[in-house]
């Protein structure tokens, strides 16, 4: 088995690399690494590489990277891969962050690159945007998610933090409650990208940051119950659902088997379950009423 540490990059498609490109940079808040005519890569101001956005079809995930213990052998873990049937090739170059990975599909037919080695990229000096902290994570909507969650699990070491009746998992790969989310849908393809912040009062400047670009949120502020993180969304040019959030969940032991412990848990403790199909989205907030018909 391969066991992914964290995520790091998701590579998502644009018609419009330029606005794109403003966006990222002038709104989210992240530094521009490099560019090229079809090509930009941002990072985080603490250096971690976050998105990197190509020309081609609007709001598509094309790839997503994952990191495991510096200094692996990659060969190994392509060694590994082959035993569950898994056909990787190795390829150099990725960003300017990674320089060697191993490149495969997963069962949705998604490109995974899985690096050991990563170099953490400057600052650009623009203090401008939101500027979160990291990608938290990427959730996706499948025709059914039980084999990719099988695959996630068995094939690259991510650990089922929750379901949601039987159509919604959500998978972790370090002490965050979830780095992917997979979710039933008749429909697949990217249901949104997340990206983590400080703590609560940086969600309330997000939130008046994004109106004075009259950006309008389309879920939140509320706390959601699954992974119990304080969360907001919005959408952007390209319809890519776009969560910040703070407060999640953590499990900074795994042999103890729980998370650590919130005044808002449900369990004490609280630990990995299956929830019923009726849980509700949020604790307090938008989408806490019984009534409230769903997730936009």
């Amino acid at each position: 088995m391969i066991q992914v540490r964290r995520i790091g990059h998701a590579t998502l498609e644009t018609a419009d690399l330029e606005r794109m490109v403003d966006y990222y940079s002038g709104v989210i808040g992240l530094a521009l690494t490099e560019r090229s005519k079809d090509r930009a890569i941002f990072a985080s101001r603490q250096g971690q590489e976050a998105i990197v956005i190509e020309k081609g079809e609007a709001g598509h995930l094309s790839r997503l990277a994952f990191q495991v213990a510096p200094g692996s052998d990659l060969g190994e873990l392509a060694a590994n891969l082959a035993q569950h049937g898994v056909k990787a090739e190795k390829r150099s170059g990725i960003t300017p962050g990674v320089k060697d990975a191993i490149v495969f599909k997963d069962p949705k037919g998604t490109l995974v690159e899985v690096y050991a080695d990563y170099e953490f990229q400057p600052d650009d000096g623009k203090e401008c945007g939101i500027s979160p902290l990291k990608l938290g994570h990427v959730a996706y909507r499948c025709l059914d998610v039980k084999p990719i969650v099988q695959f996630y699990c068995d094939v690259l070491g991510f650990r089922v933090s929750d379901w949601r009746g039987d159509f919604f998992a959500f998978l972790r790969c370090g002490p965050d409650h979830h780095s992917i989310n997979l979710v039933n849908d008749p429909k697949p393809q990217l249901h949104h990208i997340a990206f983590e912040v400080k703590d609560w009062p940086e969600i309330h400047r997000a939130a008046e940051y994004l109106a004075k670009k009259d950006i309008r949120l389309v879920w939140g502020p509320g706390r959601h119950i699954l992974g119990h993180n304080i969360a907001i969304y919005h959408r952007n040019s390209d319809e890519v659902r776009v969560e910040f959030f703070t407060e999640m969940d953590q499990m900074k032991d795994e042999t103890l088997g729980y998370f650590d412990p919130r005044p808002w848990h449900q369990d004490r403790p609280q630990r990995p379950k299956s929830w019923g199909p009726e849980t509700l989205r949020n604790y307090w907030g938008f989408g806490s009423d019984r009534n409230y018909p769903g997730y936009p």
